[in-house]
Protein backbone atom coordinates (compact mmCIF):
# COMPACT_ATOMS: atom_id res chain seq x y z
CA UNK A 1 0.00 0.00 0.00
CA UNK A 2 3.03 2.27 0.65
CA UNK A 3 4.36 1.43 -2.93
CA UNK A 4 0.91 2.32 -4.36
CA UNK A 5 0.65 5.93 -2.96
CA UNK A 6 4.01 6.70 -3.76
CA UNK A 7 3.37 5.25 -7.44
CA UNK A 8 0.54 7.41 -7.29
CA UNK A 9 2.62 10.61 -6.31
CA UNK A 10 4.83 9.80 -8.73
CA UNK A 11 2.90 9.49 -11.94
CA UNK A 12 0.98 12.39 -11.19
CA UNK A 13 4.77 14.38 -10.96
CA UNK A 14 4.12 15.33 -7.89
CA UNK A 15 7.39 13.28 -6.68
CA UNK A 16 10.74 12.67 -8.13
CA UNK A 17 11.86 9.33 -9.15
CA UNK A 18 15.14 9.67 -6.91
CA UNK A 19 12.73 10.78 -4.07
CA UNK A 20 10.52 7.94 -4.36
CA UNK A 21 13.81 6.00 -4.44
CA UNK A 22 14.74 7.25 -1.14
CA UNK A 23 11.50 7.14 0.34
CA UNK A 24 11.07 3.18 -0.63
CA UNK A 25 14.48 2.10 0.17
CA UNK A 26 15.35 0.79 -3.52
CA UNK A 27 17.37 1.96 -6.46
CA UNK A 28 16.27 4.84 -9.04
CA UNK A 29 16.33 1.58 -11.66
CA UNK A 30 13.53 -0.26 -9.50
CA UNK A 31 11.60 2.97 -9.01
CA UNK A 32 11.56 2.59 -13.28
CA UNK A 33 10.63 -0.75 -13.11
CA UNK A 34 7.59 -0.43 -10.81
CA UNK A 35 6.28 2.66 -12.32
CA UNK A 36 5.99 0.91 -15.44
CA UNK A 37 4.27 -1.85 -14.25
CA UNK A 38 2.05 0.29 -12.52
CA UNK A 39 0.98 2.33 -15.73
CA UNK A 40 0.53 -1.12 -17.70
CA UNK A 41 -1.64 -3.45 -14.52
CA UNK A 42 -2.40 -0.70 -12.20
CA UNK A 43 -2.08 -1.62 -8.15
CA UNK A 44 -2.29 -5.37 -9.12
CA UNK A 45 1.49 -4.82 -11.31
CA UNK A 46 3.18 -3.33 -7.81
CA UNK A 47 2.70 -7.06 -6.24
CA UNK A 48 6.25 -9.11 -5.83
CA UNK A 49 6.39 -11.48 -8.62
CA UNK A 50 7.99 -13.95 -6.31
CA UNK A 51 4.41 -14.57 -3.99
CA UNK A 52 3.64 -18.33 -4.87
CA UNK A 53 6.63 -19.24 -6.02
CA UNK A 54 9.52 -21.33 -4.26
CA UNK A 55 12.35 -19.07 -2.97
CA UNK A 56 15.60 -18.44 -5.02
CA UNK A 57 17.44 -19.47 -1.65
CA UNK A 58 15.66 -22.56 -0.64
CA UNK A 59 17.98 -25.80 -0.29
CA UNK A 60 17.89 -28.18 -3.59
CA UNK A 61 15.87 -31.57 -3.19
CA UNK A 62 19.24 -33.46 -3.67
CA UNK A 63 20.89 -31.56 -0.85
CA UNK A 64 17.78 -31.53 1.21
CA UNK A 65 17.80 -35.63 1.03
CA UNK A 66 21.50 -36.15 1.46
CA UNK A 67 20.69 -33.65 4.96
CA UNK A 68 18.46 -36.45 5.55
CA UNK A 69 19.60 -39.49 4.83
CA UNK A 70 22.62 -38.05 7.53
CA UNK A 71 19.99 -37.33 10.16
CA UNK A 72 18.02 -40.62 9.94
CA UNK A 73 21.34 -42.55 10.10
CA UNK A 74 24.47 -41.34 11.23
CA UNK A 75 23.55 -38.61 13.38
CA UNK A 76 20.18 -39.93 14.51
CA UNK A 77 19.34 -37.88 17.81
CA UNK A 78 21.13 -35.40 17.42
CA UNK A 79 19.67 -31.56 18.30
CA UNK A 80 19.59 -28.83 15.35
CA UNK A 81 22.76 -27.09 16.17
CA UNK A 82 24.56 -30.57 17.27
CA UNK A 83 23.59 -31.80 13.42
CA UNK A 84 24.37 -28.76 11.84
CA UNK A 85 27.59 -28.00 13.19
CA UNK A 86 28.64 -32.06 12.44
CA UNK A 87 27.04 -31.63 9.00
CA UNK A 88 29.06 -28.17 8.06
CA UNK A 89 32.36 -29.63 9.55
CA UNK A 90 32.95 -33.28 9.29
CA UNK A 91 30.34 -33.63 5.81
CA UNK A 92 31.26 -30.76 4.16
CA UNK A 93 27.75 -29.19 3.66
CA UNK A 94 26.63 -25.66 3.61
CA UNK A 95 23.47 -25.58 5.74
CA UNK A 96 22.60 -23.52 8.48
CA UNK A 97 21.01 -24.20 11.91
CA UNK A 98 17.48 -22.78 10.78
CA UNK A 99 17.13 -25.71 7.65
CA UNK A 100 18.23 -27.90 9.93
CA UNK A 101 15.67 -27.38 12.68
CA UNK A 102 12.87 -27.10 10.03
CA UNK A 103 14.22 -30.40 7.99
CA UNK A 104 13.64 -32.10 12.25
CA UNK A 105 10.59 -30.77 12.91
CA UNK A 106 8.88 -31.31 9.01
CA UNK A 107 9.78 -35.69 9.43
CA UNK A 108 9.13 -35.89 13.05
CA UNK A 109 12.41 -36.63 14.06
CA UNK A 110 13.35 -33.50 16.92
CA UNK A 111 10.56 -31.55 19.23
CA UNK A 112 11.05 -28.49 20.71
CA UNK A 113 11.14 -28.16 24.68
CA UNK A 114 7.63 -27.17 26.23
CA UNK A 115 7.82 -23.64 27.62
CA UNK A 116 8.50 -24.59 30.99
CA UNK A 117 7.26 -22.10 33.80
CA UNK A 118 10.10 -19.56 34.75
CA UNK A 119 11.00 -19.97 37.93
CA UNK A 120 13.30 -16.49 39.36
CA UNK A 121 16.69 -17.22 40.73
CA UNK A 122 18.96 -14.31 42.11
CA UNK A 123 21.47 -14.18 39.39
CA UNK A 124 25.03 -13.89 40.44
CA UNK A 125 28.16 -12.69 37.99
CA UNK A 126 30.65 -14.70 37.26
CA UNK A 127 33.88 -14.39 38.98
CA UNK A 128 36.33 -11.85 37.11
CA UNK A 129 39.67 -14.05 37.08
CA UNK A 130 40.40 -17.53 35.83
CA UNK A 131 40.95 -19.88 38.95
CA UNK A 132 38.84 -17.89 41.16
CA UNK A 133 36.20 -20.15 41.70
CA UNK A 134 35.92 -23.47 39.93
CA UNK A 135 32.53 -25.96 40.30
CA UNK A 136 32.71 -29.67 40.77
CA UNK A 137 29.95 -32.18 40.42
CA UNK A 138 29.24 -35.70 39.22
CA UNK A 139 26.86 -36.95 36.43
CA UNK A 140 25.75 -40.46 36.39
CA UNK A 141 24.21 -41.09 33.07
CA UNK A 142 24.65 -43.76 30.16
CA UNK A 143 27.33 -42.25 28.98
CA UNK A 144 27.96 -45.36 26.53
CA UNK A 145 24.05 -45.69 25.82
CA UNK A 146 23.70 -49.80 25.41
CA UNK A 147 27.03 -50.52 24.51
CA UNK A 148 28.80 -50.36 28.14
CA UNK A 149 27.78 -50.10 31.53
CA UNK A 150 26.78 -46.71 33.33
CA UNK A 151 29.43 -44.48 34.99
CA UNK A 152 30.12 -41.04 36.02
CA UNK A 153 31.54 -38.53 34.84
CA UNK A 154 33.49 -36.09 36.88
CA UNK A 155 33.12 -32.79 35.93
CA UNK A 156 35.05 -29.79 36.76
CA UNK A 157 34.31 -25.67 35.26
CA UNK A 158 36.14 -22.46 35.91
CA UNK A 159 33.50 -19.84 36.91
CA UNK A 160 34.87 -17.07 35.18
CA UNK A 161 35.63 -18.73 31.84
CA UNK A 162 32.79 -21.47 31.54
CA UNK A 163 35.90 -23.21 30.02
CA UNK A 164 35.75 -26.95 31.21
CA UNK A 165 39.76 -27.62 33.25
CA UNK A 166 38.77 -31.41 34.50
CA UNK A 167 37.14 -34.35 33.06
CA UNK A 168 36.91 -38.15 34.01
CA UNK A 169 35.31 -40.81 33.67
CA UNK A 170 34.80 -43.03 37.01
CA UNK A 171 32.56 -46.09 38.24
CA UNK A 172 31.08 -43.70 41.02
CA UNK A 173 32.25 -40.68 42.80
CA UNK A 174 34.43 -41.37 45.63
CA UNK A 175 37.31 -39.63 47.50
CA UNK A 176 40.23 -41.03 45.24
CA UNK A 177 38.61 -40.49 42.04
CA UNK A 178 37.66 -36.74 42.71
CA UNK A 179 41.40 -36.92 43.34
CA UNK A 180 42.53 -38.19 40.15
CA UNK A 181 40.56 -35.73 38.36
CA UNK A 182 41.83 -32.70 40.37
CA UNK A 183 45.54 -33.72 40.84
CA UNK A 184 45.70 -33.40 36.73
CA UNK A 185 44.27 -30.28 37.14
CA UNK A 186 46.68 -28.68 39.54
CA UNK A 187 49.36 -30.44 37.45
CA UNK A 188 47.56 -28.65 34.75
CA UNK A 189 46.90 -25.35 35.82
CA UNK A 190 47.67 -24.89 39.36
CA UNK A 191 45.89 -24.14 42.80
CA UNK A 192 42.28 -22.99 42.22
CA UNK A 193 41.03 -20.14 45.14
CA UNK A 194 38.02 -22.51 46.10
CA UNK A 195 36.15 -25.27 44.64
CA UNK A 196 31.69 -24.95 44.50
CA UNK A 197 30.29 -27.92 44.69
CA UNK A 198 26.76 -29.38 46.19
CA UNK A 199 26.58 -30.94 49.37
CA UNK A 200 27.54 -34.89 48.41
CA UNK A 201 29.56 -36.75 51.72
CA UNK A 202 32.77 -36.23 50.12
CA UNK A 203 32.78 -32.33 50.43
CA UNK A 204 30.85 -32.02 53.37
CA UNK A 205 30.23 -33.89 56.27
CA UNK A 206 26.69 -34.06 56.72
CA UNK A 207 25.70 -36.42 59.85
CA UNK A 208 28.66 -35.47 62.26
CA UNK A 209 28.92 -38.38 64.82
CA UNK A 210 26.91 -37.88 68.38
CA UNK A 211 28.83 -36.12 70.62
CA UNK A 212 31.53 -34.60 68.31
CA UNK A 213 31.19 -31.19 66.26
CA UNK A 214 31.40 -31.00 62.36
CA UNK A 215 34.90 -32.25 60.91
CA UNK A 216 36.20 -32.35 57.83
CA UNK A 217 35.97 -35.28 54.83
CA UNK A 218 39.13 -36.68 53.59
CA UNK A 219 38.29 -34.26 50.56
CA UNK A 220 38.09 -31.37 53.01
CA UNK A 221 40.90 -32.75 54.75
CA UNK A 222 43.14 -32.94 52.00
CA UNK A 223 41.63 -29.17 50.05
CA UNK A 224 42.58 -27.18 53.88
CA UNK A 225 46.53 -29.07 53.50
CA UNK A 226 46.69 -27.45 49.77
CA UNK A 227 44.93 -24.16 51.03
CA UNK A 228 42.03 -24.03 48.73
CA UNK A 229 38.45 -23.09 50.22
CA UNK A 230 35.25 -25.64 49.67
CA UNK A 231 32.25 -23.84 49.03
CA UNK A 232 28.81 -25.51 49.16
CA UNK A 233 25.48 -24.66 47.87
CA UNK A 234 21.99 -25.04 48.77
CA UNK A 235 20.33 -26.06 45.53
CA UNK A 236 21.55 -26.88 41.99
CA UNK A 237 20.41 -23.36 40.42
CA UNK A 238 23.16 -21.79 42.87
CA UNK A 239 25.47 -23.85 41.12
CA UNK A 240 24.00 -23.61 37.59
CA UNK A 241 27.42 -23.28 35.60
CA UNK A 242 28.57 -26.78 35.93
CA UNK A 243 24.76 -28.27 36.02
CA UNK A 244 23.98 -26.59 32.56
CA UNK A 245 27.30 -27.97 31.15
CA UNK A 246 25.86 -31.61 32.83
CA UNK A 247 23.34 -31.17 30.40
CA UNK A 248 25.16 -29.99 27.30
CA UNK A 249 27.63 -32.81 27.64
CA UNK A 250 24.94 -35.69 28.08
CA UNK A 251 23.48 -34.52 24.54
CA UNK A 252 26.77 -33.52 23.10
CA UNK A 253 29.78 -36.19 24.36
CA UNK A 254 27.24 -39.09 23.93
CA UNK A 255 26.42 -38.39 20.81
CA UNK A 256 30.19 -38.39 19.93
CA UNK A 257 31.54 -41.58 21.91
CA UNK A 258 28.51 -42.79 19.90
CA UNK A 259 30.27 -41.69 16.90
CA UNK A 260 33.94 -43.07 17.38
CA UNK A 261 32.08 -46.32 18.85
CA UNK A 262 33.85 -45.67 22.30
CA UNK A 263 32.13 -48.16 24.75
CA UNK A 264 34.79 -47.82 27.88
CA UNK A 265 36.06 -46.17 30.64
CA UNK A 266 39.72 -45.97 28.99
CA UNK A 267 38.72 -45.00 25.57
CA UNK A 268 36.73 -42.52 26.58
CA UNK A 269 39.15 -40.93 29.34
CA UNK A 270 41.19 -40.98 26.10
CA UNK A 271 39.48 -38.99 24.30
CA UNK A 272 38.52 -36.37 27.00
CA UNK A 273 41.13 -34.02 26.40
CA UNK A 274 40.50 -33.50 22.45
CA UNK A 275 36.84 -32.75 23.53
CA UNK A 276 37.69 -30.40 26.27
CA UNK A 277 39.31 -28.45 23.45
CA UNK A 278 36.69 -28.75 20.78
CA UNK A 279 33.86 -27.58 23.75
CA UNK A 280 36.20 -24.37 25.34
CA UNK A 281 36.80 -23.57 21.38
CA UNK A 282 33.13 -23.18 21.16
CA UNK A 283 31.45 -22.21 24.64
CA UNK A 284 34.25 -20.60 26.67
CA UNK A 285 34.28 -16.94 27.27
CA UNK A 286 36.96 -13.99 27.86
CA UNK A 287 36.84 -13.51 31.28
CA UNK A 288 36.62 -9.91 32.71
CA UNK A 289 39.85 -10.09 33.96
CA UNK A 290 43.27 -11.43 32.46
CA UNK A 291 44.75 -11.36 36.17
CA UNK A 292 45.24 -15.96 36.55
CA UNK A 293 44.10 -16.44 40.08
CA UNK A 294 45.36 -20.17 39.95
CA UNK A 295 48.72 -20.44 42.49
CA UNK A 296 51.56 -22.97 41.79
CA UNK A 297 52.17 -25.74 43.83
CA UNK A 298 54.95 -25.67 46.49
CA UNK A 299 57.94 -28.01 46.63
CA UNK A 300 56.63 -29.43 49.98
CA UNK A 301 53.05 -30.32 48.88
CA UNK A 302 53.46 -33.97 47.77
CA UNK A 303 49.69 -34.77 46.03
CA UNK A 304 50.22 -38.24 46.03
CA UNK A 305 50.59 -38.36 49.95
CA UNK A 306 47.87 -35.66 50.59
CA UNK A 307 45.07 -36.82 48.23
CA UNK A 308 45.73 -40.06 49.69
CA UNK A 309 43.05 -41.49 52.18
CA UNK A 310 44.44 -40.64 55.39
CA UNK A 311 43.33 -41.67 59.34
CA UNK A 312 45.05 -40.71 63.05
CA UNK A 313 46.05 -43.99 64.41
CA UNK A 314 47.64 -45.19 68.27
CA UNK A 315 49.49 -47.71 68.47
CA UNK A 316 48.75 -50.01 71.30
CA UNK A 317 51.22 -51.77 74.10
CA UNK A 318 51.92 -54.17 71.80
CA UNK A 319 52.33 -51.69 68.45
CA UNK A 320 49.55 -52.97 66.82
CA UNK A 321 46.69 -50.84 65.26
CA UNK A 322 43.23 -51.62 63.74
CA UNK A 323 42.04 -49.87 59.89
CA UNK A 324 38.96 -51.31 57.41
CA UNK A 325 38.92 -54.54 60.02
CA UNK A 326 42.52 -55.39 59.52
CA UNK A 327 44.97 -55.75 62.72
CA UNK A 328 48.62 -54.07 61.56
CA UNK A 329 51.88 -54.99 63.39
CA UNK A 330 54.22 -52.64 63.80
CA UNK A 331 57.69 -54.06 62.70
CA UNK A 332 60.81 -52.22 65.00
CA UNK A 333 64.16 -52.55 65.88
CA UNK A 334 63.73 -50.17 68.92
CA UNK A 335 62.83 -50.96 72.18
CA UNK A 336 58.79 -51.49 72.16
CA UNK A 337 58.22 -48.78 74.81
CA UNK A 338 58.97 -46.08 72.62
CA UNK A 339 56.72 -46.22 70.66
CA UNK A 340 53.72 -47.44 72.66
CA UNK A 341 50.73 -45.24 72.55
CA UNK A 342 52.46 -43.16 69.56
CA UNK A 343 50.26 -40.93 67.19
CA UNK A 344 50.48 -42.87 63.72
CA UNK A 345 48.64 -41.54 59.89
CA UNK A 346 47.57 -44.67 58.40
CA UNK A 347 47.40 -43.47 54.31
CA UNK A 348 45.59 -45.34 51.95
CA UNK A 349 45.81 -44.79 48.11
CA UNK A 350 44.03 -45.01 45.22
CA UNK A 351 44.61 -48.71 44.52
CA UNK A 352 44.55 -49.93 48.37
CA UNK A 353 48.14 -49.58 49.00
CA UNK A 354 48.22 -48.73 52.68
CA UNK A 355 51.29 -47.19 54.33
CA UNK A 356 51.53 -46.26 58.07
CA UNK A 357 53.67 -42.81 58.37
CA UNK A 358 55.11 -41.52 61.85
CA UNK A 359 56.33 -38.18 61.83
CA UNK A 360 56.15 -38.15 57.78
CA UNK A 361 58.21 -41.50 58.21
CA UNK A 362 56.99 -45.29 56.81
CA UNK A 363 57.15 -47.80 59.58
CA UNK A 364 57.16 -51.35 58.82
CA UNK A 365 54.55 -53.50 59.52
CA UNK A 366 52.99 -56.79 58.95
CA UNK A 367 49.13 -57.87 58.48
CA UNK A 368 48.21 -59.99 62.17
CA UNK A 369 44.37 -60.34 61.63
CA UNK A 370 42.02 -59.35 58.75
CA UNK A 371 38.58 -59.37 60.46
CA UNK A 372 35.99 -60.90 58.96
CA UNK A 373 33.20 -58.67 56.17
CA UNK A 374 30.53 -56.90 58.58
CA UNK A 375 27.49 -54.27 57.21
CA UNK A 376 28.38 -51.23 55.61
CA UNK A 377 27.40 -47.97 55.28
CA UNK A 378 26.36 -46.95 51.77
CA UNK A 379 25.66 -43.44 50.44
CA UNK A 380 22.26 -42.68 49.23
CA UNK A 381 23.85 -41.79 45.77
CA UNK A 382 26.07 -45.23 46.05
CA UNK A 383 23.37 -47.55 46.25
CA UNK A 384 23.30 -48.18 42.33
CA UNK A 385 27.08 -48.82 42.11
CA UNK A 386 27.04 -51.23 45.19
CA UNK A 387 23.69 -53.22 43.88
CA UNK A 388 25.91 -54.14 41.00
CA UNK A 389 28.71 -56.00 42.61
CA UNK A 390 26.40 -58.67 44.96
CA UNK A 391 28.38 -60.43 47.18
CA UNK A 392 30.10 -63.91 46.19
CA UNK A 393 28.06 -66.82 47.21
CA UNK A 394 30.18 -69.10 49.96
CA UNK A 395 31.04 -72.80 47.79
CA UNK A 396 32.22 -75.56 50.20
CA UNK A 397 35.57 -76.77 49.45
CA UNK A 398 35.71 -80.11 47.66
CA UNK A 399 36.42 -82.10 50.75
CA UNK A 400 34.21 -80.74 52.83
CA UNK A 401 31.34 -83.02 55.08
CA UNK A 402 28.77 -81.82 53.02
CA UNK A 403 30.06 -83.09 49.98
CA UNK A 404 30.77 -86.59 50.75
CA UNK A 405 28.14 -88.86 50.93
CA UNK A 406 26.41 -90.35 54.09
CA UNK A 407 27.54 -93.34 55.75
CA UNK A 408 25.86 -96.43 55.31
CA UNK A 409 25.13 -98.49 58.86
CA UNK A 410 25.37 -102.54 58.25
CA UNK A 411 22.95 -104.02 60.17
CA UNK A 412 23.71 -106.82 62.60
CA UNK A 413 22.50 -110.22 62.68
CA UNK A 414 20.97 -110.46 65.84
CA UNK A 415 18.31 -107.83 64.31
CA UNK A 416 17.70 -109.26 61.69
Amino acid sequence: MSRLEVMQRLAEKRLSQSEAAEMLDLSVRQIKRLLKRYRQDGASGLVSQQRGKPSNHQLSGAVKQKVLDFLKGKYHGFGPTLASEKLVEVEGLSISNESVRQILLSEGLWKARKERKVTAHQLRERRACIGELVQIDGSPHAWFELRGPSCTLLVAIDDASGKLVGLLFVEQESFHNYGRMVKTYFEGYGKPVAFYSDKHGIFRVNQPSVGQEAGLTQFGRAMQDLDIAILCANSPQAKGRVERANQTLQDRLVKELRLLGISSLAQANAYLPEFMVDFNRRFGVAPRSQHDAHRPLAATENLAHILAWQEPRTLSKNLTLQFKKVVYQIQTDRPTYALRNTQVTVCEDAIGQVSILYKMKPLAFTIFHAQEHQAEIVDTKEVDHALQKPPKVYKPAPDHPWRKPFPLHKTSPASS
